[in-house]
């Protein structure tokens, strides 16, 4: 078969600002130096990392033991997590950080909290030893189900600090996906809440949770947050509120001393089968991964104000809302609601309230926000931020110049960063004091890590060309496991080359090396023998004024072997209807070539998508077909989106 074709030419290139370099915490000469460390032996590299930006109580006595496709990474050294994310920035040279924020919390209805270090210590202690009152220990698995408060972010540490792992299932799941995820990992606890806010609304999480556990035998104890006070239904002798179990706890308690490679938590990711998959991530090499990651590429400094705006229900939230921040010593805001509400300008409302220095966020968002205006982003004082980001899916140019533009004012480097749940933290990014940046394009691999583009022999193929994106090392934030399911692991990620992480995305490298990620392999299209990759076609649609979010996929078709059809929800000042759809054609054409002229261009108010932004392909592709759905549909964040799509395919 043929290597994916790029057709997308992007030629814009940003290099990085003087004034910015100069105060880097990994200027160009830095870069260098580790880029060559890490091509040499990513094992020195990260040991150096891992000593340098981690406090060990043990060291190990080996960086990395591999026996494909299982990994120990630095191997007997012991250490804890919430030592490193709360007690270290307490102690010595860093005690003036007992007062420092470590958490700006903002509520959506418009309540906040600001919880210091020293304070945070004291709440992740005493939920330590209520977990221990209720008979959690170390190797257990408890299960935090709950809105984005910040007993969550409080939760997780505790759990850290006795060395229980924990498994967050986001709080819009249904009972049956919670029971599921509870079962698979089989928790004795959970935690949650009696609800959120969301959308000016509360939404109960309790009822959830009683649904999910008359089918869960093995879970012993219920903690609940009190959040929207709507009188829970609580269980006597297994549920307890969370402030009458806190009241009366000790705020002592002495961090165990775990192995780096101690199960640290389970996260679960959809399959296109019905089951989901348990990642299993451990201690010392994920927190090394994220803590150097984060330092490095957000240029973290102790007066920054950092925002992601993820859910801790996903990986990006689990590292770069709480552990790479924390273990910096960094102030992270955590908000609870959605980014509209009550307005439109609610995100840029916050970075102006709290002086948000640093700000990553996910492409989706930025689509949504060009959609809304450029108006209320204008009527906010953004002049804190100084560094932007973007996580989640490939960014087409053209968003990524209308953040530059209107967000950065043209002064703030944007970081566009690939990774994986699996990968546990960055792997493609830019380090914006040392690497030209070009609109869409994540551009290098962090040092220390291999990756590269495979052909479907797993041959390399030459710059320039697409294929396959591959990790061909292992690195410390790498997954240990899908847990309970170790041939499922092997076979899901690494039975396509020896040795080697195939990561599902298809991706080229350009002239000078930078990556390009074209989106899910899966989602790669066969138009008459050329393999070609949704986003090119996205990136191309979004680029026209009319369009404000696009998702491209391909059904059968008996001539070209696959045709493309494009769902494609205009502007608001835009009109769907046949001139607007031969206009969309004729762009496309025009911008990568006729072979990507969508056969079909069916117009939407809104695209099928994950819970974190992601648009559902999947989904969309069996539209597109005329078949029902299948496999997990758990992670969809609104069901109505996909009966309305079936509706206008009917009409």
């Amino acid at each position: 078969m043929p290597d994916i074709e790029s057709l997308l030419k992007e030629k814009r290139v940003f290099k990085p600002d003087p004034e910015f370099k100069r105060q880097a915490n990994w200027n160009k000469k830095t870069v260098d130096e580790y880029r060559k460390l890490g091509a040499r032996s990513p094992e020195r590299f990260w040991a150096k990392m891992a000593k340098k930006n981690l406090s060990w109580f043990t060291p190990w006595k080996k960086v990395l033991d591999w026996k494909p496709p299982f990994a120990k990474w630095f191997v007997g050294g012991k250490l804890n997590v919430s030592y490193n994310c709360v007690d270290r920035h307490l102690e010595g040279k860093n005690a003036w950080r007992r007062n420092k924020a470590a958490i700006v919390w903002e509520g959506e209805p418009g309540d906040s909290r600001v919880i210091t270090y020293a304070e945070l210590h004291r709440e992740v202690c005493k939920f330590a030893n209520v977990l221990k009152e209720l008979g959690v220990k170390k190797g257990d698995r408890v299960c935090l189900y709950m809105p984005m408060v910040p007993e969550l972010a409080i939760a997780m540490l505790a759990c850290t600090r006795i060395g229980a792992a924990h498994s967050i299932v986001f709080g819009g799941f249904s009972s049956d996906a919670l029971r599921d995820r509870i079962n698979d990992a089989e928790a004795k606890l959970v935690v949650t809440a009696d609800g959120g806010y969301r959308k000016g609304a509360g939404f109960p999480l309790k009822p959830a949770v009683d649904e999910a556990l008359a089918g869960c035998p093995g879970v012993e104890k219920v903690v609940v947050v009190e959040r929207i006070r709507d009188g829970a239904s609580m269980v006597e002798g297994r549920d307890h509120y969370w402030h009458e179990l806190m009241a009366d706890a000790s705020p002592k308690c002495k961090p165990a001393k775990l192995d780096s490679e101690h199960p640290l938590f389970i996260l679960y990711t959809s399959g296109t089968t019905g089951k989901p998959k348990g990642i299993l991530h451990t201690t010392g090499g994920y927190l090394t991964h994220v803590t150097t990651t984060f330092k490095a590429i957000f240029d973290i400094k102790d007066e920054d104000v950092y925002w992601c705006t993820a859910d801790i229900g996903w990986i990006t939230g689990h590292s770069y809302v709480i552990y790479g921040p924390l273990a910096n010593g960094a102030t992270t805001v955590m908000y609870e609601g959605v980014p509209t509400h009550p307005g439109p300008d609610r995100w840029w409302a916050l970075i102006e309230k709290w002086g948000v220095n640093i700000f990553y966020t996910a492409p989706t968002a930025i689509r949504t926000f060009i959609r809304l205006g450029d108006e209320h982003p204008k009527s906010h004082d953004l002049s804190s931020l100084r560094l932007l980001g973007t996580v989640g899916e490939p960014i087409n140019p053209e968003a990524w110049m209308w953040y530059h533009r209107v967000i950065g004012k043209k002064k703030c480097p944007i970081v566009d960063t690939w990774w994986q749940t699996e990968t546990g933290g960055i792997m493609i990014t830019p380090i914006p004091a040392g690497v030209p940046t070009t609109p869409g394009s994540a551009t290098l691999p962090f040092p220390g890590i291999d990756a590269a583009i495979y052909d479907d022999d797993g041959n390399e193929v030459r710059h320039g060309d697409g294929g396959l994106l591959v990790v061909r090392k292992p690195w410390p934030g790498m997954l240990r496991g899908i847990w309970g399911d170790p041939q499922r692991y092997k076979e899901t990620y690494w039975g396509s080359y020896d040795e080697t992480y195939l990561a599902g995305d298809g991706a080229h490298r350009d002239k000078k090396g930078y990556f390009w990620i074209m989106g899910r392999v899966d989602d790669v299209m066969n138009i008459s023998g050329h393999r070609i990759g949704t986003m090119e076609v996205e990136s191309a649609l979004v680029s026209h004024g009319d369009v404000a979010e696009a998702a491209v996929v391909g059904r059968p078709d008996e001539i070209t072997g696959t045709a493309i059809v494009a769902f494609v929800t205009p502007t608001g000042t835009a009109e769907a209807g046949e001139e607007l759809d031969k206009t969309l054609k004729a762009h496309v054409a025009k911008q990568i070539g006729a072979i990507a002229r969508p056969a079909e261009i069916r117009f939407t108010d809104a695209l099928p998508k994950t819970r974190s932004g992601k648009i559902m392909r999947r989904l969309l592709r069996d539209i597109a077909s005329g078949k029902e759905s299948t496999g997990d549909t758990t992670t969809l964040e609104d069901l109505s989106v996909l009966a309305k799509l079936r509706e206008s395919e009917e009409d």
